[in-house]
C-alpha cells in the first residue's frame, strides 16, 4: 500500500490512477516500471491501526460457531457462502477500508484514523470463552466490550503519536451491536462512531435491550463517563449488513423487543388474532400488522406502498429492508438516527410517526395524496444501492473469479449497480467532515503531503 509520494512502480496494478502526474516530460518514453512519477491520491486519506491480534484476527479465529459476526464463510470447494448476520457490515466495511485507495499507511499524511475493534466477535464470545474472564463484569457483556474498547485507546495512545493531533477527533471506531456506541468508555467519546443504533437518549435516555448482559444502565459513569449513545453532529449510522441476493436484486416493483412499539401496532391494527382471538382495534383489510412469517417477506415488501420500520432489541435492519425493496419506510421510534439520517433528507422518501401518534398511523398514511406517494418512491430509487456494501461483495467477486474462475449470479447482478454504495457513502461524508468540522479549523495539524483541497464531487 503506497504513500501519496511513492513512485508508480510502487503501486500495484489495481491501485494505479487512470492519470499520472509526470514531472519530467524527458521520462515521457520511458516504461511505466522505471517512472519516478508521483501519484496523487484523493482526500480524504485513512490510516486502518494495525493492532495487536487480541483486537480482531483471534476473535475471528476463535468464534464458536462459524456464521457469526462475519459477512461470509466458504465451503469445501472454496466457494463464497454470504452470510445473514446482520453485524456482517462491521467486516465488510473493514475490508473495504484495508483495499481502498484511501487508505494509506503513512499515519502523518492521514485525515482519519480507524480502530478496528470487532465487538460483535467479543460479545458473541463473551458468555464462554476461557480467556475472557467476566467475573470483574458482573456477568456483564456490555461492560466486557468497554474494557476491550479501553484497552485498544490505551494501546494506541501508548504506541502512536496520531491521538494527541485532535484528542481523538479524527479517530474513527465501529461498534456494531444491538446498544451501539451505548457503552463506550468516556476517553473515546470525542471520536467519530459508526453505529447501527442511533439513540440520542432525547427520548429513550436508559437502555433499551431486553437481554440483561447487554444492558449498560449498570455500568459505572467512571468508566463510561455520561454521554449518549449517538451524537449526530459527529456520528454516523451505517446500514446493517444484508445478503448479497441475486433474487432481491431483481424482485423489485418499485410500486418485550422493540421497546413495546410493535405490540401497540398490534393492539391498534393487528390483522392476525391475538391470543385472546382479537383482532386490532383499527383492523383494515389493506393493512398488515401480523406476528407470523411471511411466506414471501421480500417480495411483500416489494408489493406494498409503505412498509413499518421499528426498533428490535435496540435496531433491527428493517429500514434496509425496505428501501432494498423499493418501499416507502414508515419509521416509528423517538429520538433514534436512521442509517445516514444526518446526513439525508429523510422527508424526501421516508415517514416519520411519533411515537404518541401511533393510533393515528393509518389515518396519516392515507393523507399522502399520489402525487407525494411517487414523489418519495422515486427517491427511494435514487438513494436504494447507499445501503448495499457492493464494494466488499465486487471485493469478493473478483477473488473467487480469480481463484477459481468461478461467477456466481449475485456477482453478476452486482456488477450491473453503479450508483454509490454504502462504503462511498461513507468516504462522501469523511470528505464533507474534513472540510467542514469547525474543530480542524481551531487545531490545524499541517499534513507534508497530499493534496487538501481535492473533492470527491463528480462532474456528472
Amino acid at each position: 500500500m503506497p504513500s501519496v509520494i511513492s513512485s508508480i512502480k510502487e503501486w500495484p496494478s489495481w491501485l494505479r490512477p487512470a492519470r499520472i502526474h509526470i514531472a519530467d516530460d524527458t521520462h515521457a518514453n520511458e516504461k511505466m516500471i522505471n517512472l519516478n512519477a508521483v501519484v496523487a491520491k484523493k482526500r480524504p486519506l485513512v490510516y486502518v491501526y494495525d493492532l495487536p491480534p487480541e483486537f480482531n484476527s483471534l476473535l475471528l479465529e476463535g468464534r464458536h460457531y462459524k456464521l457469526e459476526c462475519v459477512n461470509r464463510i466458504y465451503d469445501d470447494n472454496n466457494i463464497t457462502v454470504w452470510t445473514d448476520q446482520l453485524y456482517g457490515a462491521q467486516i465488510a466495511l473493514y475490508e473495504s477500508l484495508l483495499a481502498s485507495p484511501h487508505r494509506t499507511l503513512n499515519g502523518e499524511e492521514a485525515d482519519f484514523f480507524f480502530v478496528p475493534v470487532l465487538d460483535s466477535c467479543i460479545i458473541t464470545r463473551a458468555d464462554d470463552a476461557p480467556h475472557l474472564s467476566m467475573q470483574e463484569h458482573m456477568g456483564l457483556r456490555s461492560s466486557l466490550t468497554l474494557e476491550y474498547y479501553k484497552n485498544t485507546y490505551t494501546h494506541i495512545v501508548e504506541q502512536y503519536p496520531y491521538w494527541s493531533h485532535s484528542s481523538g477527533r479524527d479517530h474513527i471506531w465501529s461498534f456494531s451491536w444491538d446498544e451501539g456506541a451505548c457503552y463506550a468508555p468516556k476517553e473515546i467519546w470525542n471520536s467519530m462512531m459508526l453505529v447501527h443504533w442511533g439513540n440520542t437518549n432525547t427520548k429513550h435516555n436508559h437502555s433499551t435491550t431486553a437481554y440483561w448482559a447487554d444492558n449498560w444502565d449498570k455500568i459505572s459513569s467512571d468508566r463510561r463517563g455520561i454521554h449518549p449513545c449517538f451524537d449526530p453532529d459527529k456520528d454516523l449510522v451505517l446500514p446493517a449488513w444484508k445478503v448479497p441476493d441475486a433474487y432481491v436484486l431483481t424482485s423489485k416493483l418499485w410500486a418485550r423487543y422493540s421497546m413495546g412499539i410493535r405490540q401497540k401496532l398490534a393492539e391498534e391494527f393487528g390483522s392476525s388474532p391475538n391470543k385472546d382471538g382479537k383482532l386490532g382495534k383499527q383492523h383494515a383489510k389493506d393493512v398488515i400488522v401480523t406476528p407470523e412469517r411471511s411466506e414471501d417477506y421480500h417480495m411483500d415488501l416489494a408489493s406494498s406502498v409503505f412498509c413499518g420500520v421499528f426498533p428490535g432489541d435496540g435496531w433491527s435492519g428493517r429500514m434496509e429492508d425496505s428501501i432494498l425493496q423499493g418501499c416507502i419506510p414508515v419509521v416509528i421510534q423517538d429520538g433514534i438516527f436512521l442509517p445516514y439520517e444526518n446526513v439525508l433528507n429523510y422527508d424526501s422518501f421516508a415517514v416519520r410517526i411519533p411515537e404518541a401518534e401511533i393510533p393515528n398511523l393509518i389515518k396519516t398514511l392515507r393523507g399522502f395524496n399520489d402525487t407525494e406517494i411517487e414523489f418519495k418512491l422515486a427517491n427511494v430509487q435514487k438513494i436504494w444501492q447507499r445501503f448495499l456494501y457492493r464494494d466488499s461483495v465486487l471485493l469478493e467477486a473478483e477473488r473467487q473469479k480469480t481463484a477459481i474462475g468461478h461467477v456466481d449470479d449475485w456477482a453478476v447482478e452486482f456488477l450491473k449497480l453503479t450508483e454509490d454504495d454504502a462504503f462511498a457513502t461513507l468516504i462522501q461524508i469523511l470528505h464533507y467532515k474534513l472540510h467542514n468540522d469547525r474543530w480542524r479549523k481551531q487545531v490545524r495539524h499541517n499534513k507534508q503531503f497530499g493534496l487538501p483541497h481535492q473533492c470527491l464531487v463528480s462532474t456528472s
